[in-house]
């Protein structure tokens, strides 16, 4: 295995207005990866066209297209999609395997920087940069309300010894929380790099709607695991953040119904444990993974 390889499994569904930027920013990277595997999950504008073309310049570049399913499968969908790219890097020497999104613009030395992080700490198994947007010609982070142990899931590079161990990811909303406290359960650090700037040219979620991302994140926290007061501390914050009410309202909803429809979680006491460990800590004041 060479530790300094890395493979890059990006999913895309229509993302033509944004792609080429993409494309653009990992041509140019100081340090390429030594394959791209661009996944065209049943895209209907020039998505699929732009891959193509891509990997008729570049031979590390290849794409795998998907029928259309007829509608966006949130949180599963893209993981999926992701596996089905996996495949064609899975018995590869890769030393890291990253998941990216396909509507991002980076410098030419992202990668090389990420990688450089990891060879300084050992113990870092999941790390990515900080997801921004662009303001008045600035880029400003997205979200700063993340926990400290949160890579978002648009950039998540995973050390191989710690994707083994964690067994990769699930198929359900979730997939990008789960990954990470697992990682930290097992000894692993997981963290964003604030010193290093993606620009996410749509926001996140809005392809589903406000309303479904809400249910959504709240589905992925039943799947998580997430201990019930702690949602519900989370929910009474979220009242007087924007959008107010409906974050709160959703958030609640997505979580109450994983109960109701009895859907699919991390069965696992040791893991449940940890996080409802962790949660209570960070309600009572005390240092946790969710400082």
């Amino acid at each position: 295995m060479e530790a300094h390889l890395y493979i890059v499994i990006t999913p895309v569904r229509n993302e033509g207005q944004h792609f080429a930027e993409t494309i653009a920013s990992m041509v140019a990277q100081t340090v390429r990866p030594f394959l791209w595997v661009i996944v065209d999950d049943g895209s209907k504008d020039e998505t699929g066209a732009l891959a193509d073309r891509a990997a008729a310049e570049h031979a590390w570049i290849r794409v795998v297209h998907r029928a259309d399913r007829g509608f966006r499968e949130q949180g599963s969908g893209v993981i999926q999609a992701f596996y089905e790219g996996f495949e064609l890097g899975r018995d590869l020497p890769w030393g890291f395997a990253v998941k990216f999104d396909g509507d991002l613009s980076f410098d030419k030395n992202y990668f090389e920087n990420c990688l450089a992080k990891f060879g300084q700490n050992s113990k870092l198994g999941i790390g990515g940069g900080v997801i921004c947007k662009s303001e008045n010609g600035d880029l400003v982070v997205e979200s700063r309300g993340d926990p400290r142990f949160h890579v978002r899931g648009a950039t998540k590079i995973y050390r191989r010894a710690c994707w083994d161990q964690i067994g990769g990811l699930l198929k359900t909303p979730g997939w990008d929380t789960v990954d990470e406290l697992k990682a930290n359960l097992l000894g692993w650090e997981t963290c964003t790099f604030y010193d290093l700037k993606l620009r996410q040219h749509k926001d996140t979620g809005s392809a589903d709607g406000a309303w479904r991302n809400w249910v959504k994140n709240g589905l992925a926290n039943y799947v998580s695991a997430y201990h019930p007061l702690f949602m519900l501390v989370k929910c009474l914050k979220r009242v007087f953040a924007r959008p107010y009410l409906l974050g709160a309202v959703g958030l609640a909803y997505g979580f109450i119904g994983g109960y109701f429809r009895q859907a699919p979680r991390v069965n696992d006491s040791a893991f449940s444990s940890y996080v409802h460990r962790q949660q209570i800590r960070k309600l009572t004041g005390r240092p946790s993974i969710w400082d």
